[in-house]
């Protein structure tokens, strides 16, 4: 009986074990970062639910839907506090001003001022909309008319609005802390993710393999798409380990050069020569292109494991010094790529300099450690 049941032992544990691991682990969290995000949305809408409607209170609805707004679109850390704040300081200004209305309606008795003072503030809130309080801006607005109405509410229904309006944000607030994806994760997986696909690339360039056109456009296409989600990432990293947004603009600056450099070489000269010159210069420059995967990679591993041991820092020499004396053996047509990946090598140097200085501060994993022996 023990036997038969064994399998299922294996089975559940390896479910929860499964489980466990996407939740502890950053870069499990990384990867199924919707699915945690839908969980914590879906829950705190469940309590929602059950704290208003499950217990009768009137006009329930408007608690979940504060609740969607005030957390539906948040996921990172790094925008989590800032963000969930504002929205929160705008639906409980929108409350206020909306029973402020159902007061001025039921004291003056005019529809007509209702509408007029309506139309001011949603005038005065679309100004504030599309500036660094947008979120104040819109909310504040949003939650006016969800209170108010049309400025024809009665009074006892704009107070129960308000009370579901607070206890939505309550609720929001609480789940928003709830396995928040760190930014800097997401940030430092991709570009350990891009670096690893520019290794990939040098290697087979400068090895002279064949890389057709649609293959080269696909994999520059994917390794560009990531790039520009790293930049839509940087300022909640920058709020999240505080750095200066100018640092990581640098990196990001860097990174792009890169990749410039290895589109320059995919389509340049040497892809144009016959075998025989690939062959060539693959075997003169078989250390430069060792030298600069072997970095690429080992700058990878550090973003992915959060060890900066794997950047080989300090080297023994620079790249550049690595992959020198080897233009006077090449013929002059294939000269302008070994200058090219002379100014790579410079670049991947840069790379990893920079983020090793800033390793203290993204190492999450590294300050998480520190707290803990204190």
């Amino acid at each position: 009986m023990a036997s038969a049941d064994s399998p299922r032992v294996v089975v559940r544990r390896s479910a929860i074990s499964r489980m466990v691991r996407t939740i502890t682990s950053p870069y499990y969290r990384y990867r199924h970062a919707k699915v945690l995000h839908s969980l914590r949305v879906g829950i705190a809408m469940l309590v929602s639910i059950l704290a208003t409607t499950g217990i009768n209170i009137p006009h329930g609805i408007w608690s979940s839907v504060t609740l969607l707004v005030v957390i539906g679109g948040l996921q990172h850390h790094g925008n989590i506090r800032k963000k969930a704040a504002d929205r929160a300081a705008g639906t409980l200004l929108g409350a206020v001003i909306g029973l402020a209305l159902i007061l001025t309606q039921n004291l003056t008795g005019s529809l007509p001022l209702t509408y007029v003072l309506m139309s001011i503030v949603a005038g005065i809130c679309a100004w504030f909309a599309i500036g660094s309080s947008g979120y104040i801006g819109l909310l504040t607005a949003i939650t006016m008319c969800i209170v108010a109405g049309h400025g024809d509410n009665l009074i006892d229904v704009g107070l129960w609005r308000t009370l579901n309006v607070l206890i939505g944000i309550v609720i929001a607030l609480a789940f928003s802390f709830a396995l928040p994806l760190h930014a800097t994760y997401s940030w430092r997986y991709g570009i350990a993710a891009n670096l690893r696909d520019c290794a990939r690339i040098y290697t087979r360039l400068l090895e002279g393999e064949t890389i057709s056109e649609d293959e080269q456009v696909k994999r520059f296409l994917a390794i560009n798409k990531r790039l520009v989600q790293l930049r839509s990432l940087m300022p909640s990293v920058a709020k999240e380990i505080d750095v200066p947004q100018a640092k990581l603009e640098e990196i990001q600056r860097l990174h792009r050069s890169v990749l410039s450099s290895l589109e320059l070489l995919a389509t340049g000269p040497l892809m144009r020569a016959d075998a025989a010159a690939r062959a060539a210069y693959a075997r003169e420059c078989g250390v430069e292109v060792h030298a600069v995967r072997g970095m690429l990679l080992a700058i990878a591993r550090g973003l992915r494991f959060g060890r900066a041991t794997h950047f080989g820092i300090p080297p023994a020499t620079p790249l550049t010094d690595v992959c020198s004396g080897v233009a006077l053996d090449l013929p002059p047509d294939l000269q302008g790529p070994y200058w090219l990946g002379q100014r790579l090598a410079e670049q991947v140097d840069r790379l990893r300099a920079l983020l090793l200085e800033t390793e203290p501060n993204w190492n999450i994993e590294r300050h998480s450690r520190s707290l803990l022996k204190v």
